[in-house]
């Protein structure tokens, strides 16, 4: 169902991505849009902004999730479960509801490429966005990666690109939405609070391809256990599908690693790109990442002396797998983003040589740990337990395979870990923060934990050079 040409706007929650989309309503107030409000949810209350945003016209309830009256479209934060009464009361009122993302994509529908995944998906479309940009194409990174969409849309030049981060919270709300070229790079249990099981999880990620066809592509991780038990659901007629994996898997669209080097196929022609050795990105699972960003943007038009240029010269993002320092010897490395199991995982595929001291914890998530640490501590050369959850991942790592050959600690935070870490530590070894938990006990997002975490590395350095 198209927006109407002009149109009643209710906005359910107050967060930032509430405010953006009432900012831009405001903006087109007696226009495209003839009322804004915005209903903050059962703890909002009045601020600056949302004073601000009243007197330019925009309506706000506070202290309650009830949504009276009646509006012509509805869009919800991406942190309202669409099981909830809050959404449920929106959709109630409204003749349409929908996240930002897909309100953003009426709004301004060519040119999509979108991304998701459990993991990688912030890398990835980094990438995207890079590797465009490498070839002379005009792109805008947006989504989850930082901007919203809805910021981009009014000043967005004609034939750019929108390379669109999208997390399962924002694909779940999309009806419409219709990127001409999508990646799924994996699926691993997370977000069930949100999603309530994993199988609504996994199909609210599948939801992206929902309305591609022939004439788009769809890249697909088949090296992923987790993507590959939804096939069925996934691989359906009337799609193209190019298959992502490690290795070469025969079909006429592919990307994969030849001998070790990169290579894109499209129609049956083929693409050799860079050698993994050249990549600044380390571990196979960047490889899987950089090679879905180079099919995305060979698709849509960039040249492949752009993609090899970019693929060269792209530096690993903040807090993942991010070098900070060496202290004897002993390589510091931040991977604070890595908030589950299986994110841990492909962070050490980065040093298949090194002796790895693992700092594992934080908020425990109730993540099951049985299968991840038997298959971790074979990989490592310690591992430190940290935060909250510190007592329960330290059971499971003793009780894992191995374990004896390993040393173990324990620490009561993230300044104490590096600290026992470093002790633990040889010239030569790497200490890792790829902790496995989200980050709420101590900080307040993974982005202050990483930072914490290189700020104790710089000051461990500066105190030897005293």
């Amino acid at each position: 169902m198209p927006l109407p040409e002009q149109f009643s706007l209710v906005v359910l929650g107050q967060g930032s991505t509430g405010l953006d989309v009432a900012r831009w309503g405001a903006d087109h107030l007696g226009e495209r849009v003839s009322s804004v409000t915005v209903v903050g949810g059962a703890k909002s209350a009045p601020t600056p902004t949302t004073a601000e945003l009243e007197s330019r016209g925009v309506r706000f309830v506070f202290g309650t999730e009830e949504v009276s009256g009646s509006f012509d479209v509805c869009v919800t934060s991406p942190g309202i479960s669409e099981f909830s009464d809050f959404f449920a009361a929106g959709r109630a009122a409204s003749a349409q509801i929908m996240g930002e993302p897909e309100f953003a994509y009426r709004l301004s529908p060519d040119r999509w490429i979108a991304v998701t995944g459990t993991n990688g998906k912030t890398t990835t479309t980094s990438l995207v966005d890079h590797l465009l940009r490498s070839s002379g194409i005009a792109s805008h990174a947006v989504g989850n990666i930082g901007e919203p969409p809805i910021h981009e849309v009014d000043g967005r030049a004609p034939g750019s690109w929108f390379a669109a981060e999208l997390s399962s919270y924002q694909i779940a709300t999309t009806s419409e939405l219709h990127p001409r070229a999508a990646a799924l790079l994996n699926i691993t249990p997370d977000h069930l609070a949100w999603h309530r099981t994993h199988e609504a999880y996994a199909r609210a990620k599948i939801r992206l391809f929902q309305n591609m066809d022939e004439h788009d592509l769809c890249v697909v991780n088949v090296d992923d256990p987790g993507t590959m038990a939804f096939a069925d659901e996934i691989f359906l007629p009337g799609r193209r599908f190019c298959r992502l994996g490690l290795a070469e898997p025969g079909t006429t669209d592919a990307a994969f690693v030849r001998d070790g080097m990169l290579v894109v196929r499209l129609g049956g022609a083929e693409h050799e790109l860079v050698r993994t050795n050249e990549l600044i990105l380390k571990g196979s699972h960047n490889w899987l990442n950089a090679l879905a960003a180079a099919v995305l943007v060979l698709f849509c038009g960039a040249t492949d002396d752009g993609v090899r240029a970019g693929l060269r010269n792209f530096k690993p993002l903040e807090h993942r797998v991010e070098p900070c320092g060496e202290i004897d010897g002993v390589r510091f490395v931040n991977d604070s983003k890595a908030t589950n199991t299986d994110a841990v995982e492909k962070a050490l595929t980065a040093f298949p040589d090194d002796r790895v001291v693992l700092l594992l914890g934080g908020h425990d998530k109730g993540t099951p740990l049985e299968g991840f640490v038997s298959r971790v501590v074979p990989q490592v050369g310690a591992i430190v337990c940290f935060g909250d959850a510190r007592e329960r991942f330290r059971r499971a790592v003793e009780d894992a395979p191995g374990a004896d050959a390993i040393d173990i600690a324990e620490a009561n935070d993230l300044e104490d870990a590096v600290q026992v870490g470093r002790s633990l530590a040889h010239p030569g070894d790497v200490v890792l923060l790829s902790p496995a938990c989200s980050s709420f006990d101590e900080f307040s997002g993974f982005e202050e934990r990483g930072r914490v975490f290189k700020a104790i590395v710089a000051g461990m350095k500066d105190n030897d050079g005293e």
